[in-house]
């Protein structure tokens, strides 16, 4: 990569506070990266930077750290582009085993490039509204507990055991299967509660003990129909000085981690945008510390996650783009390689 001295000496500031988490002055730049300029020459380059508001000082220090629009400079022009090679060799790894389920790989990758990063995975499954139900089975796993399992048309499944009294025939648990799939099969996944509802009748004339098997199947959809978003890796949080240190701002990051309704956002974002990467720097959710990296990845021709990584604002954003751009790209060829 062929830099002008001043995106080199930006890209220096940046990836040196991305590593020690510390202010940088002129000397330790010169000293970290064996620079061949003088050390006026550095403080000038330095104060062009900071007048261009890509860098700024600290109140407690004399060196600079990178500020929000020096980090989105450096992910759009200054950024290395290469993926580890122990996450690229790990994330292969998991494609490569022959029977896993989507859920099970995109969950696999994502704790892994949370613990090689060090930063928070979320997961966002498929709109609701462009997801029906495949399938609906009950599954006897004792004398007196049942497995309700419902599988959706890209190959989504929830599942809810529940105790079920003596009384209740496995003719009744026949009859309840063959009910929910002649009613519920290929309905949207968002309005599956409410078909739940018209159908409550049907079940009580089929399944004697119908108040308990209709609580226990709601109960299951709701969750089904619900924002499925899931994390990993939130205690990797404890490796960065910004939360470690400041339990003001790690309460601050946990609460955004709880609401959805952010990772919704940023769905809708990306949804607008021509890239399928959206990068959004300190200042989330009045957040100044925090930076959230969101993806889109395709599994197949039509199926789309949208996954996101969260961490400091002080994230490394090569090593983080590098992996999610690295999944976007295995997971779409490993599905690919599927329907041939």
């Amino acid at each position: 990569m062929s830099l002008t001295r001043s995106d080199a000496i930006l890209k220096y500031i940046v990836e040196y506070f991305i590593k020690h988490a510390e202010p940088v002055g002129s000397q330790t730049l010169i000293e970290e990266y064996d620079l061949p300029y003088s050390s006026a020459t550095v403080r000038n380059e330095m104060y062009a930077l900071e007048k261009m508001g890509l860098i700024e000082k600290p109140h407690t220090s004399a060196g600079r750290v990178p500020s929000s629009l020096g980090y989105k400079y450096y992910c759009e022009h200054l950024r290395e582009k290469n993926i580890d090679e122990s996450l690229k060799l790990s994330l292969q790894a998991v494609m490569n085993q022959k029977v896993q389920s989507i859920e099970e790989i995109i969950k696999e990758s994502c704790e892994i490039i949370s613990h090689m990063t060090n930063l928070v995975s979320v997961v966002m499954g498929p709109d609701e509204k462009s997801e029906c139900l495949a399938s609906v089975q009950l599954i006897p796993i004792s004398d007196n507990a049942i497995t309700a399992v419902f599988v959706t048309d890209k190959g989504y499944v929830e599942n809810k055991t529940f105790i079920v009294p003596n009384n209740l025939s496995s003719k009744d648990i026949v009859s309840c299967v063959d009910l929910l799939n002649a009613r519920l099969k290929g309905t949207p996944i968002s309005d599956l509660v409410d078909k739940m509802e018209s159908i409550k009748p049907l079940l009580q004339d089929y399944v004697v003990s119908h108040d308990l098997v209709y609580q226990a199947l709601l109960e299951t959809l709701l969750k089904f129909a619900s924002d499925r978003v899931s994390l990993y890796g939130r205690e990797e949080l404890f490796t960065h000085p910004e939360f470690k240190n400041d339990t003001e701002a790690l309460l601050r990051v946990m609460k955004l981690l709880n609401d959805t309704s952010i990772f919704k956002e940023a769905d809708s974002e990306l949804e607008q945008l021509s890239e399928n990467l959206l990068v959004k720097i300190g200042n989330v959710e009045g957040n100044p510390d925090v930076a959230l990296v969101t993806a889109k990845i395709k599994v197949g021709d039509e199926e789309e996650n949208t996954i996101a990584l969260v961490g400091p604002r002080r994230m490394d954003y090569d090593k983080a783009l590098s992996a999610i751009e690295f999944l976007a790209k295995e997971l779409n060829e490993h599905y690919k390689k599927g329907d041939e």
